[in-house]
């Protein structure tokens, strides 16, 4: 299949092939022509298939081809979890846009709200924006909705798992309107809250799923390695670092505040290094990214942050410092390589309180992983083994109505076993505690 074949317009075609996409990927082939057939749609597919394309291209067909609901208010609304994403989203609608008569704005948390206000005054046709900067101006009555085609969600479920529930509400009741047409798209379609969102926005949507979340990604290399504790991990780090050929690597950490610290240290392995987190300023986040996206940076540290839709064809290796705690993270961290048929390594370190996340791991994509081992830095943690099972209640209790009979039958010898026994069974037992992360700060 060819993109000619949706009946898109000449001029996005011209803007496709000299984009330089041949041919359409699998979630592109089914969700397009769905949705340029008006139907609203619930779509899953793993991250580098080329989702942004497959709800940009139906988006400027309607605008192009279909005349506007209203004169002032914006006929196309995509909502994305993250500012990182949202601006990504908005540089590849800008490709199409570009030497048209189509406005497109985009609306991000961190950035003057007076200047976005004086931006949505101009009636702009599509609004590219992360949820909870959007609401406030809906509040504010800085734009209305009645007039909005097409409602567009990217990473449904990180929005949801955000938090952000209140105003996609918010934006579902101010846009609801029989003729408005919603895309949702989501890591994957087994999110209950993703699911009861989609009953209650989208009109008997077309339900497209596409390498779900446990299928394998073939062109990335999964390692694991096992550590003993944080230095030991550093340790680790630094030699693969030092002794792989690499063009870019993303490392990913449990907390924002290792992030600035994994990258002081690694700079001060002379290993250049910037961090990423949520609690810098947008315009810090966009220089780093910035800096990082160009290649003048080689390495980036960050939290699950930029673990989805960022697309850095440059990215050789994603290195798991820690294990992550949700297990679909799994996925979109690794994700960040191996994109558009380039080949990626995906390197984890295992630790004590990884142990648990790594076995959720294993089950999720149903698969069994060996440890690979660095012969300079061998772990002597070699795993938590699992804990045995409690006898049922009723065995115990079955159990406990025997005693009497049987100590009745024994010896005064037995006896005082017994009893000892039973004293000794009184004791506090000293578990061993299994956490998930070397720090359980969560982003």
């Amino acid at each position: 299949m060819q993109f000619s074949d949706f009946g898109i317009d000449r001029k996005l075609l011209e803007t496709v092939d000299h984009l330089g996409f041949k041919s359409p990927t699998d979630i592109q082939q089914q969700a397009i022509p769905a949705a340029m057939a008006g139907n609203d749609l619930i779509a899953s597919s793993r991250t580098g298939s080329g989702k942004t394309l497959a709800f940009v291209l139906p988006a400027m067909q309607r605008v192009i081809k279909q005349r506007a609901l209203s004169k002032k208010d914006p006929r196309v609304l995509i909502l994305a979890p993250t500012r990182e994403l949202a601006k990504q989203v908005f540089s590849q609608l800008r490709l199409f846009t570009a030497n048209t008569s189509y406005k497109a704005v985009l609306i991000l948390g961190g950035e003057n709200f007076n200047d976005q206000v004086k931006v949505l005054e101009k009636h702009p046709h599509f609004l590219v924006a992360t949820p909870g900067r959007l609401a406030d101006h809906l509040d504010q009555g800085h734009f209305y909705l009645e007039g909005l085609e097409l409602l567009i969600l990217d990473e449904a479920d990180r929005m949801l798992d955000l938090g952000f529930a209140e105003q996609l509400d918010k934006v579902n009741k101010s846009a609801n309107h029989r003729k408005r047409q919603t895309l949702m798209f989501s890591a994957t379609l087994d999110h209950a809250q993703v699911n009861e969102f989609a009953m209650d926005m989208l009109k008997s949507p077309k339900r497209i799923s596409i390498n779900q979340g446990h299928d394998e990604h073939k062109d990335i290399t999964k390692r694991f390695y096992l550590a003993d504790n944080l230095d030991h991990k550093e340790a680790l780090l630094s030699h693969v670092l030092t002794h792989e050929k690499f063009t870019q690597v993303i490392i990913f950490t449990a907390t924002r505040s290792d992030t600035e610290r994994l990258a002081s240290y690694l700079s001060a392995q002379d290993i250049p290094a910037v961090g990423l987190s949520g609690e810098l300023n947008q315009g810090q986040r966009n220089q780093i990214m910035e800096q990082f996206s160009r290649g003048q940076s080689k390495v980036l540290v960050t939290t699950d942050l930029a673990s989805r839709g960022l697309d850095l064809v440059n990215v050789s290796h994603v290195i798991n410092f820690d294990m992550p705690k949700h297990t679909e993270e799994f996925v979109h961290r690794i994700g960040r390589t191996g994109r558009a048929g380039s080949k990626g390594d995906a390197i984890s370190f295992v630790g004590p309180k990884d142990w648990l996340s790594f076995k959720n791991v294993e089950g999720f994509l149903q698969s069994q992983f060996s440890f690979d081992v660095i012969n300079e830095l061998p772990a002597k943690f070699k795993g938590l083994k699992p804990k045995k099972d409690k006898k049922p209640k009723q065995a115990a209790k079955q159990e406990e109505n025997t005693a009497p009979a049987q100590k009745q039958a024994m010896g005064a010898k037995v006896k005082k076993k017994v009893r000892f026994v039973e004293d000794a069974g009184d004791l506090p037992v000293l578990k061993r505690k299994t956490g998930l992360q070397d720090n359980d700060n969560e982003e």
